[in-house]
């Protein structure tokens, strides 16, 4: 070797000794669950001070992967690396020791408890609590400042909106000096103002020194917020892109393994009778307050009418009302024929025998029990029809038979009646209410966030299936915080605001800005906003 290379040989020693290591390194992780692999020969690198993209399908693998990182889950081979340390960690304790922190889809926070007792909670020092609460109530207010994660220290988490929430989550991780931040479908629940929000919140995390990963199905926020992107299919690792350098549409192919294409609205409508009327509909809150304040709208059959707002205005008590759930404080619904009065008694039961089916927005609290098995929660609510049982005892051939063909039919995975609801991913949860509602040929669906939590494939099968449904007939009333959504679905679009339906517009008329506004109620009042589903 002659002199000149030696020199150039060294000096490239000391650039990569000088180089920061990477903040995760994840080599040959493998992860069974009897016989399902749900990682196979998954590499990753992570590098320190950056926001890094992880997609796939539901059930690709992703939170497994992550899971394994915070220690939920032990790999049954592989080698995890953090800062260019190996590390075992075997619990979430390890993964906080370890520097890690994870926000979940679903919050882990006390309702009842406050913001600075949720962020503390397991994180207390020396024996006098006093003490401990004092520096917990100094170090918040620092962190609080430095990252613009403004929040009462003294409310109580329950009272806070979903985005405030989040950012309980992250103050969590970070009390906890977490270096390494987890989040997974951060967005799922955060309007769009409060995603913006958000993104210049890790912006400045990342310009910090923390390192993000970030699990999201939604790709434009991919390629507006991260540096580089992770692909996972069936369980293993199939890409690794800069963000710069790849395309929503790239990605979209890696994800599923083909082209997808766009959901859109099918231009023929055949609207028939009035299926649901709501006139005049208050709903109040337990101190009094009007929730709901005189809402009139009509669905007829073949038609789909998105509601679009702001989380918090209202949407759920109405899908609640509508639904069987809680009752109307004045006014009138009528489905079917069926006309139902603040005085009378009426359930959910009561609905689905008017051929009426629910998607309810928040799957854990009201779509499933999640220690139930796949076929438990095909079932749940039909349970008392006559093919699922067999005199006093459920026919368990049947149920399974059926159980089967709506898992292959709506590509459930994993495609095993037995496995516990609980073990399936938040999209795949999503596709079993599905499967159950939309199988039952209901007359009126009412469904709240279609596609939450639901990755590009799937959101285009579920799109579909919503099409098909109002082809046949069906009278939709659809609640999403997803714009893109209502704009593509909705024949018509009504906009909700402070509990009163503001604003009505075609879907051939309505844009992003223009209903930006309508949702705001910053909006000039239209004549085309008093239709009442006439075509």
């Amino acid at each position: 070797m002659n002199h000149s290379s030696q020199i150039v040989e060294s000096a490239e020693q000391t650039v990569a000794e000088m180089s920061p290591p990477p903040a995760i390194e994840l080599r040959n992780i493998n992860k069974s669950f009897g016989a399902v692999q749900a990682n196979r020969n998954v590499d990753l690198i992570v590098q320190a001070g950056t926001i890094h993209g992880i997609v796939g399908e539901n059930g690709a693998g992703k939170s497994t992967l992550m899971s394994i990182l915070y220690g939920f889950y032990e790999a049954d081979e592989g080698s995890i690396q953090i800062n260019g340390k190996p590390a075992r960690i075997n619990s979430s304790q390890a993964a906080i020791a370890a520097g890690i922190g994870m926000v979940h889809q679903h919050f882990m926070l006390v309702a009842n408890f406050s913001v600075l007792e949720n962020v503390m909670m397991g994180a207390e020092k020396g024996f006098l609590l006093k003490n401990s609460i004092g520096q917990a109530r100094r170090k918040l207010r620092e962190l609080s400042e430095n990252y613009s994660l403004h929040v009462d220290p003294d409310a109580l988490t329950d009272d806070l909106p979903v985005g405030q929430q989040q950012r309980v989550e992250i103050l969590k991780a970070l009390f906890r000096s977490a270096g390494i931040l987890i989040l997974d479908e951060p967005t799922g629940v955060l309007t769009p103002q409060e995603t913006e929000q958000l993104f210049k919140i890790l912006s400045s995390l990342r310009d910090e020194g923390v390192t993000i990963i970030l699990i999201t199905h939604k790709l434009r926020e991919i390629m507006a917020i991260t540096d580089n992107v992770s692909v996972m299919r069936d369980g293993e690792m199939v890409a690794h892109c800069q963000t710069a350098e790849t395309s929503t549409a790239e990605l979209a192919e890696l994800m599923v393994g083909r082209k997808v294409s766009a959901a859109t609205r099918s231009r023929e409508q055949f609207l028939g009778d009035i299926r649901l009327k709501v006139e005049n509909l208050s709903v109040a809150g337990s101190l009094g307050n009007k929730l709901l304040d005189d809402i009139n709208l009509e669905v007829r059959s073949g038609e789909i009418v998105g509601i679009a707002g702001v989380s918090g205005n209202g949407q759920s008590e109405l899908l609640e009302v509508l639904s069987g759930i809680r009752p109307l404080s004045q006014g009138q619904i009528t489905i079917n024929g069926q006309q139902f009065k603040a005085e009378d008694s009426y359930n959910a039961a009561d609905m689905r025998e008017l051929k009426v089916a629910h998607v309810p927005e928040d799957r854990h609290r009201t779509g499933m029990v999640t220690a139930m098995s796949a076929w438990e929660s095909l079932i749940l609510g039909y349970h008392h029809d006559s093919r699922y049982n067999k005199g006093i005892l459920f026919d368990q051939a049947a149920i399974h038979e059926e159980a089967e063909r709506l898992i292959k039919e709506f590509d459930v995975r994993p495609g095993d009646p037995e496995i516990k609801s609980a073990n399936m991913s938040g999209g795949n949860q999503q596709k079993l209410i599905l499967a159950r509602e939309i199988d039952k040929s209901p007359e009126v669906l009412i469904v709240g966030q279609p596609t939450r939590g639901v990755d590009i494939g799937a959101i285009e099968f579920i799109h579909g299936q919503l099409n098909q449904l109002r082809q046949r007939g069906c009278a939709i009333l659809m609640v999403s915080v997803e714009l893109d959504e209502v704009l593509a679905l909705s024949d018509r679009i009504l906009v909700i605001f402070d509990g009163r339906i503001v604003a009505e517009v075609n879907g051939n008329e309505a844009d992003t800005m223009t209903l930006g506004l309508m949702m705001a109620n910053a909006h000039e009042p239209r004549s085309s906003q008093n239709l009442k589903g006439d075509a």
